[in-house]
């Protein structure tokens, strides 16, 4: 019976939230602290120019790290977590027949990170490139045919924006070493398929552990999608429902950014596979290289959700500028009527205010004066010629259909 423990951190989530009202408050908080978000990946990204290449130095926020190891063959599994770096090694080293998975969550050890690149003979710049955290997908063979793979998890937060992390892999003989600046990832279904008695991942090699956790990353791209285009959707509905504002421009604009910057995560994670794709047999058995084909045809479609959500976006800030467009349309209209049906009264109550005398200064009688002024019915009749003209001007105006358009 195999020894294991249960995983303590909580599960990840299987689904992205549900976007919130695009209009509320709490979408503005959430611009708010996207660009916070993004000062401090930008202040991240600078603290290590001009270093000395291969400086180890985690980013600003790191976590603890918490080591994890799961150690299977064709008869079982054991899992567990250790306080203890020897620990670690110790079990890991008295298993060679067996093949293990370790998995490091959180940089903020330099010297534990030190001491994996000395024990598993890692490259000081790739250790660097793993604390980075900010790699691009990329794919680099080393040593004895192992092979450092990095791909970017992501999720659509609760604040309606993409959170991303970087999963880093070694491959070696008889392991996968990865590390992750996080405690929750998208992972956990590996770590399932491992602990079930049926799983390919305990009969092949690691290199096909190191396929299995690519491709997590790459299915987990499905559900962001999924809720990038429920939002993009939502956004829509209230552009059609007639219910456009400011807030709900700076939605669109936001989720825009969004879905370019997922672009920039997929398009490398497509050139990762091909590139692997392309390494030798040697490198890359060809049996596992059908397994990766799968991969590259999944980082295929997703790119080409992602286009098609961008240009999705493209068309509903259009449909949003028609629409304000109409809205400024039916004002123009009210305010085209108000003045039309004004503009011959006011010729009419202007005519009649011109102050012209009646008699000239030899004592005379002008008749051609304004006679009807001095009629006992002019005023009336003056008002009710003004009352036929606005009266007809908007019933030509019902007529042309601008009360029903």
């Amino acid at each position: 019976m195999s020894d294991s423990t249960p995983d303590p951190r909580p599960a990840a989530a299987t689904a992205p939230p549900a976007a919130s009202d695009p209009p509320s408050a709490s979408a503005d908080d959430a611009l708010t602290a996207s660009v916070s978000d993004r000062d401090a990946t930008r202040q991240a990204r600078m603290q290590g120019v001009g270093a000395r290449p291969g400086t180890l130095s985690p980013h600003e926020g790191s976590l603890k790290p918490r080591l994890f190891l799961f150690s299977y063959d064709e008869l079982g599994y054991e899992e567990r977590e250790y306080h203890s770096y020897d620990e670690l090694m110790a079990r890991f080293r008295s298993q060679p027949e067996r093949r293990h998975w370790i998995d490091v969550r959180g940089y903020d050890d330099v010297a534990l990170m030190q001491r994996f690149v000395t024990d598993f003979d890692l490259h000081p710049l790739q250790m660097e490139d793993v604390l980075g955290d900010y790699q691009r997908a990329k794919v680099e063979v080393f040593g004895d045919r192992r092979l450092f793979l990095v791909s970017r998890m992501t999720e659509f937060t609760e604040n309606l924006e993409i959170d991303d992390d970087q999963l880093s892999l070694f491959t070696g003989p008889n392991y996968v070493l990865s590390f992750q600046d996080d405690y929750q990832d998208c992972l956990d279904a590996v770590r399932m398929r491992i602990r079930s008695g049926f799983s390919q991942i305990k009969h092949r090699p690691p290199l096909y552990l190191a396929y299995a956790l690519t491709d997590v990353v790459l299915d987990h791209y499905y559900p962001t999608m999924a809720a990038m285009g429920d939002y993009i959707e939502e956004l829509e509905n209230y552009i059609i429902r007639g219910r456009p504002n400011r807030r709900l421009l700076a939605r669109i604009l936001q989720i825009k950014k969004d879905i370019v910057r997922f672009r920039r995560m997929v398009y490398p994670e497509r050139e990762k596979i091909a590139e692997l794709l392309r390494l030798h047999d040697d490198v890359v058995p060809a049996e596992m290289k059908v397994f990766f084909r799968d991969c590259y045809d999944h980082a295929i479609q997703a790119l080409d959700l992602t286009e098609s959500y961008r240009e999705s976006v493209s068309s509903l800030i259009d449909l949003y500028m028609s629409d304000q467009s109409n809205r400024m349309n039916e004002v123009m209209k009210v305010l085209t009527m108000i003045s039309a049906v004004f503009i011959p009264l006011s010729f009419v109550a202007g005519l009649y205010g011109m102050n012209f005398s009646r008699e000239n200064p030899h004592g005379g009688i002008n008749h051609l004066n304004m006679p009807e002024l001095y009629d006992p019915w002019g005023y009336p009749v003056v008002l009710l010629i003004m009352a036929v003209i606005a009266v007809g001007m908007l019933i030509y105006f019902y007529k042309k259909g601008w009360f029903t358009n």
